[in-house]
């Protein structure tokens, strides 16, 4: 019997819209070197991989009448040039022409009638590099049965690895009677099924009915996620148009900072978002007075001993944290964040930065993936961006002999949110990448800008200070705190 999508894939196919498409999105750049890095041999090596993501060659295929859950059936003309696409900046390209076209990109759907991502392979990059962004629906991963497309491109020497090839056939296109049948065939084995999946694509049809009129399905969305305290610019009906900015800090800043000050790297992180929205908040003449906070949902793994074996081993919460954007001190605003995430760490759930650094392959696409499919499921709570953070290997990695030289995440935009930010740790490195609707602002730029100054602040403020001493033995004598990122 063919596997069925879950009620929540069904719940986020309903309430996706042309102004709010649901998928995650990841920048990466590479520099050849001496070896070339072709759109050839990126085909050559996603042909190779694709197996270990078969439902990357599925689409999705719906029961007549809505009587049961969509299903997964193969893609019976599958067309990889299709999904695999060539593009080039003029020459030299900029990083500034880069991210307007991975803006454009970003805001256009994908096609429901084919497997549902897309990757660009973009030539013409100044110094002879190359980036590739990919695109995946929220539906495509769920970290059980799929992980996402990039985590398994990625090598760990500039020499692929072999790995076994199996001619690939599809399993044919199931009929109509065919599915009707599977479907009366499973509701007597399963009766309870029959309920929950009237509910859901009752619930799927009123979303998808209300998001077809546009403005009226913004509307409704905005009610929803009405929120008690005073409004921000984050609060915004959204357009069909995105803005990308991408931001890159070393990682030994946020390290020093984090040694001085106490905390981890993921809290220093979150105190530089804070201050760089702060900041450019008052180039806004926007209140940041004392006690001022925005809220963000950020998305963190804990572990999670019902998952099976099979599976990455842990599983994404959301947690809801406020951003002290009315504190001035940099050192205090770490203090708070920091204080805010000692729950979520005590409760022994939390899983270690370098545990999902050592997750095989290239797990941060994945967890990023992950973490925005929670973000949306919590969607009706109060909060005003999303924040997802994933540490990385600290060591390079290669896509068909090329170096991965950055990668910066892409998060999906939520309605009413106008901005996302994702943040992964590489190879000496903190990449940030921040998703913002186009009208709504217009100076994200400003905010990129405030990223960097933000945690020029922080370490600033680690140069002037003494070191703080650990309490009982120090991390020197710890050897899985060397290399932690933070979590």
């Amino acid at each position: 019997m063919r596997e069925r999508l879950r009620p929540a894939d069904v719940t986020f196919l309903g309430e996706e819209t042309s102004r709010a498409p649901l998928h995650n999105a990841t920048l990466e750049v590479f520099d050849p070197g001496e070896r070339s890095f072709e759109y050839e041999d990126l085909l050559a090596l996603i042909g190779e991989r694709i197996d270990f993501v078969p439902r990357y060659r599925q689409r999705i295929r719906t029961v007549p009448g809505r009587l049961g859950m969509p299903v997964w059936v193969d893609e019976d003309d599958f067309d990889l040039r299709y999904h695999v696409r060539r593009s080039a900046l003029p020459r030299p390209g900029s990083m500034d022409q880069l991210r307007e076209l991975v803006a454009r990109i970003m805001s256009r759907r994908l096609d429901f009638q084919r497997p549902l991502w897309e990757l660009y392979f973009v030539e013409g990059l100044e110094g002879g590099r190359v980036a590739l962004l990919s695109k995946s629906h929220q539906v495509l991963v769920d970290g059980v049965s799929t992980v996402d497309l990039g985590q398994v491109l990625l090598d760990v020497d500039p020499t692929p690895r072999h790995v076994p090839y199996d001619h690939w056939e599809p399993s044919g296109e199931p009929s109509t009677s065919g599915l009707l049948l599977d479907t009366v065939r499973e509701s007597v084995q399963h009766p309870s099924r029959v309920f929950s999946t009237v509910r859901v694509n009752t619930d799927s049809a009123v979303r998808a009915g209300r998001g077809a009129f546009g403005a009226l399905g913004q509307v409704a969305a905005a009610v929803a996620n009405r929120k008690p305290h005073p409004e921000t610019p984050l609060d915004a009906e959204l357009c069909e148009q995105r803005r990308v900015v991408t931001v890159r800090t070393t990682f030994e800043d946020h390290r020093k900072v984090r040694r001085v000050h106490g905390g981890t790297v993921n809290d220093v992180i979150l105190a530089t978002v804070t201050g760089a929205l702060r900041s450019w908040l008052m180039t806004r003449a926007e209140s940041v007075g004392a006690g001022r906070a925005l809220r963000a949902l950020v998305p963190m793994s804990v572990i999670d001993d019902d998952r099976e074996p099979t599976s990455l081993g842990s599983q994404v919460a959301g947690h809801l944290l406020d951003l002290p954007i009315g504190e001035s001190s940099p050192v205090v605003r770490l203090h708070q964040v920091s204080y805010a995430f000692k729950a979520h760490k005590e409760t022994g759930r939390a899983v270690a930065a370098d545990t999902l650094a050592d997750v095989a392959g290239f797990a941060p696409t994945t967890f990023h993936a992950l973490g925005s499919r929670v973000a949306a499921e919590h969607q009706r709570k109060h909060f005003d961006l999303v924040i997802t953070n994933v540490p990385g290997p600290q060591f390079p990695l290669y896509a068909a002999g090329a170096r991965m030289v950055e990668s910066y995440p892409i998060p999906p935009l939520l309605p009413g949110r106008a901005l996302a930010i994702g943040v992964t740790s590489y190879d000496g490195y903190v990449h940030y990448g921040i998703n913002a609707d186009r009208d709504a602002l217009p100076d994200v730029e400003v905010l990129g800008q405030c990223l960097t100054e933000s945690l020029e602040e922080l370490v600033d403020s680690a140069s002037d200070a003494r070191p703080r001493a650990p309490r009982g033995r120090t991390r020197a004598s710890n050897p899985r705190a060397r290399g932690r990122s933070g979590a």
